[in-house]
């Protein structure tokens, strides 16, 4: 037999079981069902949903994306999605007979906003069985806060409790996924907040705010100015984030996401802590980059000695791991 078979690639988010560490992140399939008849979404770990708020939003206008160099993407979608019930009623069941695992993601302008999408998936959402179906609730806490005057909920750890609060109260036995921001000093103070109000993982992180400008037009590339970075240059900064609240909270699960293109960058977010990762902008150069990351990962892991994937999570650390930010 192959020494690839002998690996367990099966790894556990909290009560969340995986067949494989890896994801496809949110927005890389659109609702979740965009790319059936073209990918096996039941070999991938889960697809993430794009961002659905409790009502359909349109997003923002074009221009929307700009891509860059080396395999980088600024976006400035604004969260346009069809609404909560809407998916449930016709990209759900989709996903499900596909065999899919699926983390619906929602967002929210507002505390409320969050509580009623929350509401709305589990009043509609129906589970899969076998495995397969909605497991988790991604948090998108990384969207604008019109609240704060253009703040993001996931630069303060007040605002942080107060959403994950009111989502896990709503959502019953489906656990929350709090998606945490990289343009921060620390993720710590958020994470910890996260943890604190029931959250059952933490996701580090979403893209980085950037800008292009159109040296044509002499004005900025995107309509709405700013937008996200994500690609491979992200991801020493994942990296940090993911090592440090590894580090600070061992016992909270950490879903990695940023910049991760192929089996050994994977590797490297569990290593800093991740029991899983999510893969984003790879999947829109190829839609399958996900399949054979997850199939590269189980090869890398064979010619290392590595008999479970899920021993890879925080390895980097060593005995003492390093000592914890303020």
């Amino acid at each position: 037999m192959s020494p690839e078979r002998d690996v367990d690639t099966q790894v556990a988010v909290g009560d969340v079981v995986l067949p494989t560490p890896v994801m496809a992140a949110a927005g890389c399939f659109g609702t979740g069902a965009e790319l059936l008849g073209t990918v096996d979404v039941a070999r991938l770990g889960a697809v993430v949903t794009k961002s659905m708020s409790e009502q359909a939003w349109p997003g923002n206008p074009p221009p929307r994306l700009v891509p860059g160099d080396g395999g980088t993407m600024l976006n400035a979608v604004g969260l346009q999605n069809p609404g909560v019930t809407p998916w449930v009623e016709r990209e759900l069941p989709r996903l499900l007979e596909a065999g899919a695992r699926v983390v619906a993601s929602i967002w929210g302008r507002s505390p409320e906003d969050f509580a009623g999408a929350a509401a709305a998936l589990a009043a509609t959402a129906v589970p899969g069985r076998d495995g397969t179906g909605l497991v988790a609730v991604e948090v998108n806490l990384s969207c604008p806060n019109v609240e704060a005057a253009g703040d993001v909920f996931a630069h303060d750890a007040g605002r942080v409790d107060d959403v994950v609060r009111r989502v896990v109260a709503e959502l019953g036995d489906l656990p929350a996924w709090a998606k945490l921001s990289p343009n921060v000093p620390s993720a710590l103070p958020a994470a910890r907040a996260a943890r604190d109000a029931g959250a059952a993982a933490i996701v580090l992180v979403n893209t980085v705010i950037g800008m292009s400008i159109d040296i044509e037009a002499a004005r900025p590339a995107l309509a709405n100015g700013t937008g996200g970075l994500s690609g491979p240059p992200i991801r020493p900064v994942a990296v940090r984030h993911i090592y440090d609240v590894h580090a600070a909270m061992p016992d909270v699960p950490v879903v990695g996401v940023g910049g991760v293109t192929c089996a050994a960058h994977a590797v490297e977010l569990m290593m800093a802590g991740a029991s899983a990762v999510q893969m984003g902008t790879a999947h829109l150069a190829d839609p399958h980059a996900g399949i054979r990351c997850a199939r590269d990962l189980r090869k890398w892991a064979a010619r290392h000695g590595v008999t479970r994937l899920a021993d890879l999570t925080g390895a980097a650390h060593g005995r003492a791991g390093r000592q914890e930010r303020t």
